[in-house]
């Protein structure tokens, strides 16, 4: 008699899939195809690769490449050993890179069509893998194909997930085993999930809503995932039609290109059953667009440190509850509170609490932060304020740590304010979100010069340049004299918002 499998961490589940659907096809990538039995075999071999290098249980492996199997094969690698996989955002500007693998403590690099020069700059102190090409192929074809059978639990540490922070410095949000599990039956049961999905997932794996709200729980129900290394509107159409595509996930502005393709009006879009919109609210126009067609989105909000689902609105309700992030995931919790920490009753403002099991334990070597971050009784505080209507659906309506959206992703003021703050003529400086048609949200900068300084809009803007990511880099500048401050000297946003925002 076999003994107990003893990994009950997402590492197993290639193994626990190609024993039931073994040549069912798991991944679509660039015309390849794998099925289950084959992407066990090399998350299998792969772990063996990493253990021959010293990875351990607990370990840090870092990834920094487009969407690409290798992304997969390592998680589900280092999860066989239980050591920790950190994906690091392919947007991120050199410095802010080297601060994550150093924070993380990352031992390697695997990387997939990063730049030589890129490479040579993160390689300190980091041995670096190229996770693709011939060499890799080798490494995986003379390693071991003997099953790995480390014991990993639900409390395990499985992701960093690095989340840009209030403070001008990245969080690394640790993401258990058990969290992802839970995340991935809230979507299945939340979203529908058939075992015969088919998933177009183009948006970034390094974030958390492509990863863990679309790939994972396919994979998980056996379905097929389409991995695309760039979202492409027309290619997006194209893919849908060829692999007849039942579930997309983007966030709205990827929605609004598809929908302003060429090829939309004509597109063949009967196979699609699941449109899942994550990173910003579904505009009213983008969702009349879809409806035109017959498809309804099923939209939510939710953040890095819940794996990601916190609220979800069905699809059915997306009409009769229009304007509201819906009702919590099934094995999620949520709460609001008002500033003494009370209950907010219906209609009244409240920040989001969050509690459940797809809910992070806290930030990588960050006790304080950690414990900042937890309302009493484990709740997780999100920082944003929502209001509830009798029903218990959830509309956000401000959002405390002044977090801009822009095409999904999350820009925190703070950290452009501090890289502004390094160029010798700026006194002070204040980041605010405006409107934009395409992005939804982007990011304008206040500047106020220092007495006898000069210094343009353009000049400003090129200083940021290589310190951020350009999703990050303020589209605008404005200058002023003075920004308004409260008595103890701290920005009033309320007043900037409402003073240059137009």
């Amino acid at each position: 008699m076999r003994a107990p499998v003893r990994n009950h961490g997402i590492g197993s589940w290639p193994a626990r899939r190609a024993r039931r659907t073994p040549r069912r096809t798991a991944l679509v990538h660039e015309g390849a195809t794998a099925d289950y039995a084959r992407l066990d075999d090399r998350c299998t071999r792969l772990a063996h690769a990493l253990r021959r290098a010293g990875v351990r249980r607990g370990d840090r492996v870092a990834f920094l490449g487009p969407n690409h199997p290798a992304y997969l094969e390592a998680l589900f690698a280092a999860g066989l050993l239980g050591a920790v996989l950190v994906p690091l955002n392919t947007r991120l500007a050199v410095p802010e890179l080297r601060y994550q693998l150093a924070d993380s403590g990352s031992s390697l690099l695997l990387t997939v069509g990063q730049r030589p020069e890129v490479v040579r700059l993160l390689a300190d102190g980091v041995e670096v893998w190229r996770a693709e090409g011939e060499t890799y192929e080798a490494t995986l074809a003379t390693a071991p194909e003997e099953s790995i059978d480390e014991e990993v639990g639900p409390d395990d540490p499985c992701l960093i997930m690095y989340t840009s922070g209030t403070t001008g410095r990245a969080k690394g949000a640790v993401l258990t085993h058990g969290n992802i599990l839970w995340n991935s039956l809230n979507v299945l049961v939340d979203t529908d999930l058939a075992s015969d999905e088919v998933a177009l997932v183009s948006a970034p794996l390094f974030h958390t809503g492509a990863l863990n709200m679309s790939c994972l729980p396919v994979l998980l129900k056996g379905g097929t995932v389409v991995l695309e290394s760039a979202f492409d509107a027309g290619r997006t159409l194209e893919l849908i039609e060829r692999h007849r595509v039942t579930c997309l996930f983007g966030v709205p502005t990827m929605y609004d290109a598809v929908a302003g393709a060429p090829g939309w009006p004509q597109a063949d879009l009967s196979s699609l059953r699941n449109l899942l919109c994550g990173g910003a609210p579904v505009p009213a126009r983008t969702a009349r667009t879809y409806l035109d067609r017959g498809l309804a989105f099923v939209q939510g909000y939710g953040m890095t440190e819940a794996s990601p689902g916190v609220l979800i609105l069905h699809r059915a309700d997306a009409q009769a509850h229009a304007g509201t992030a819906g009702v919590p995931h099934f094995f999620t919790d949520v709460r609001l509170v008002d500033p003494l920490g009370e209950e907010a009753g219906p209609g009244a403002e409240g920040e989001v609490l969050v509690a459940g099991p797809n809910v992070t334990p806290g930030y990588w070597n960050l006790p304080d932060g950690t414990a900042e971050a937890f309302h009493e009784g484990g709740w997780f505080r999100s920082g944003d304020i929502a209001v509830a209507d009798a029903e218990g659906y959830v509309r956000l309506v401000d959002r405390v740590k002044d977090v801009i959206i822009s095409g999904g992703e999350n820009i925190y003021p703070a950290e452009v304010e501090d890289a502004l703050l390094e160029h010798p003529a700026v006194a002070e400086c204040a980041v605010i979100g405006v409107a934009d048609p395409v992005w939804g949200e982007v990011g304008r900068a206040v500047v106020v010069l220092r007495p006898g300084a000069a210094a343009d809009s353009v000049e400003l803007l090129a200083h940021l340049d290589g310190r951020l990511a350009r999703y990050k880099i303020p589209k605008s500048v404005v200058l002023a004299p003075a920004l308004p401050r409260n008595a103890t000297g701290k920005l009033l946003k309320g007043p900037i918002r409402a003073q240059f925002s137009d």
